[in-house]
C-alpha cells in the first residue's frame, strides 16, 4: 500500500497575501495565523498542496488544525509526485548523508526537517533503532519509513534487531496526539551498548533522556578526550595528574572521555542519582573507576560551594540542559548561563582549560558568546578561544531555516588569571 499517496487529498491552503514568511525564506512551518482559506475537503494528517495568496504554488505538506503550526511542508517542489517513491528517495538521502559525515556505528539518521521529513527523529544505537514522532502527519508515515530504513541498512549488511519508540515528549499534546512510548514490532532485548570514540555506554532507551543518550554531542566528546590526553602527555602546572571538573555530566559521557583520554582524576556531578548510578555503571565498562569521583549534588548550589572552598581544576566542563525552551525567558536563561559561567570559571587553575556550551537554540551563537565574554570579565579571567564547536554532523544545520535545528554551541578556552 502506497501510504503517502493513499494520504493525499485535493483540498488546497492559500496563504494570506504577505504571509508565509517562514517558507519563503527556507524554512517548513506555516502557522494558523498565516492562511487565508482551505479549498476542498481534508482531515488533519492529509497532505495537501500549498499556494500563495495569487495561486503560486509552494509545494506539498501536511495538515493539522489542532496545532499552532498548522502545515509542515514536505517538499516546497510542487511538480513532485507525493507518493512512496518520494518517501524512498527522502529516507534514502538521509542514510546515504550519514554514512558520507560520521561513523554510523550509533548516529541519528533523521533529523526532522533538516532531513526534510519534519517531526521525525530515528537514532541507531548499533543495531536498534528509536524513533521520535513529534507530529501526525509523520506519524501516519513512521512505519513506512522505519521499513525503507531497515531495509536500506540490511543492503548495507546491518540487520536492524528491534525498533522501540520514545514519542513520549510533551509537544505531541499541542499536536492534538497522546504520549506513545513502546516497541514497534516484535518485543527484543532493550540492553544496548555502544562504542563512541573508544568510549563504551550502556544506553537506556527505555527510561533514558529523548532516545537514550545525546548523540549530537560526539565531535564535542572527541574533542575533551584529546585535549585531556595532550595535558597527560605533558606536564600540568603543579606537575600533578590532570584534574577535570564534569558538571551536569548525566550518564558520565564527557567525564567518562576525560577519563579515558588519561586525566588522573574526573569529578563526575549530576542532580540525578539515577544518571550517577548509570555513569558508575560506564566507568565500570570502561575500567576507570579507580580515577573518578562521582557526586551527587546540584551544580547551580555546588559550584559556589567549590569555590569558596578554593578549590581548582586542570579543565571544567559545563554541560547544562536548555536553560530556555522558548524566546519569552530569554533573559532570564542568558542571567543563569552568566552565573554559572562565573563559577565554572573560577575553579579553574590560571593556564587550564573550560569548555562549555548551550543547548538551547534560542541561545543563540552572538548572544552565548556575549554572555561567555560577561562571566569571564566578572571571574576576572582572560579567555584564549581553544575551539568553537556545533553539534555533530548527523544534526546537520539546515540554513535559511528556523525550525530549531541549530541549537547546540560548543565552545573551548584557555582561562588565565587577568594580567
Amino acid at each position: 500500500m502506497d501510504i503517502l499517496k493513499n494520504n493525499l487529498c485535493e483540498a488546497v491552503l492559500i496563504l494570506k497575501k504577505g504571509e508565509g514568511r517562514t517558507i519563503k525564506a527556507g524554512g517548513s512551518w506555516i502557522y494558523d495565523n498565516e492562511i487565508d482559506r482551505i479549498d476542498g475537503s481534508f482531515k488533519d494528517g492529509n497532505i495537501l498542496r500549498v499556494e500563495d495568496f495569487d495561486g503560486y504554488p509552494m509545494g506539498w505538506g501536511f495538515i493539522n488544525t489542532k496545532s499552532k503550526i498548522t502545515v509542515r511542508m514536505l517538499t516546497r517542489n510542487a511538480e513532485e509526485e507525493m507518493n512512496d517513491e518520494f518517501l524512498y528517495r527522502r529516507v534514502k538521502a538521509a542514510w546515504e548523508y550519514r554514512k558520507a559525515v560520521i561513523d554510523t556505528s550509533s548516529c541519528r539518521v533523521i533529523f526532522g526537517e533538516a532531513d526534510f521529513l519534519p517531526g521525525l527523529v530515528i537514532d541507531k544505537y548499533e543495531d536498534v533503532l528509536v524513533i521520535e514522532s513529534l507530529a501526525l502527519g509523520i506519524d501516519i508515515l513512521k512505519e513506512r519509513i522505519i521499513e525503507i530504513l531497515k531495509d536500506l541498512m540490511l543492503e548495507d549488511g546491518i540487520k536492524i534487531r528491534g525498533v522501540y519508540e520514545r514519542s513520549d515528549a510533551k509537544v505531541r499534546l499541542k499536536e492534538g496526539m497522546e504520549r506513545s512510548k513502546g516497541f514497534i514490532g516484535e518485543e527484543f532485548d532493550t540492553d544496548v551498548t555502544i562504542t563512541e570514540n573508544g568510549v563504551k555506554y550502556h544506553v537506556d532507551i527505555v527510561n533514558g533522556q529523548k532516545t537514550g543518550f545525546f548523540l549530537d554531542q560526539k565531535g564535542n566528546r572527541m574533542a575533551v578526550q584529546e585535549l585531556c590526553r595532550k595535558l597527560s602527555e605533558g606536564k600540568t602546572a603543579d606537575g600533578e595528574p590532570v584534574s577535570v571538573l564534569d558538571c551536569f555530566t548525566h550518564t558520565g559521557s564527557f567525564a567518562l572521555n576525560a577519563a579515558v583520554g588519561g586525566a588522573g582524576s574526573v569529578e563526575a556531578v549530576d542532580v540525578s542519582e539515577l544518571a550517577i548510578d548509570e555513569a558508575k555503571k560506564n566507568a565500570e565498562l570502561n575500567g576507570v573507576t579507580d580515577r573518578m569521583i562521582f557526586t551527587v549534588a546540584d551544580v547551580l548550589d555546588l559550584l559556589p560551594k567549590y569555590v569558596e572552598e578554593g578549590r581548582k581544576y586542570d579543565v571544567v566542563i559545563l554541560d547544562p540542559p536548555a536553560f530556555t525552551k522558548s524566546r519569552d525567558t530569554i533573559k532570564k536563561a542568558a542571567k543563569g548561563y552568566r552565573e554559572i559561567n562565573i563559577r565554572g570559571l573560577k575553579l579553574v587553575k590560571s593556564g587550564g582549560y573550560f569548555a562549555t556550551c548551550s543547548c538551547s537554540h534560542f541561545m543563540d551563537q552572538q548572544l552565548f558568546t556575549e554572555v561567555i565574554a560577561q562571566a569571564a570579565k566578572a571571574a576576572h579571567k582572560r579567555l584564549r578561544q581553544i575551539e568553537f564547536r556545533t553539534q555533530a554532523p548527523d544534526h546537520p544545520i539546515l540554513w535559511a531555516g528556523d525550525e530549531m535545528s541549530y541549537y547546540l554551541k560548543f565552545l573551548i578556552f584557555q582561562v588565565l588569571d587577568e594580567r
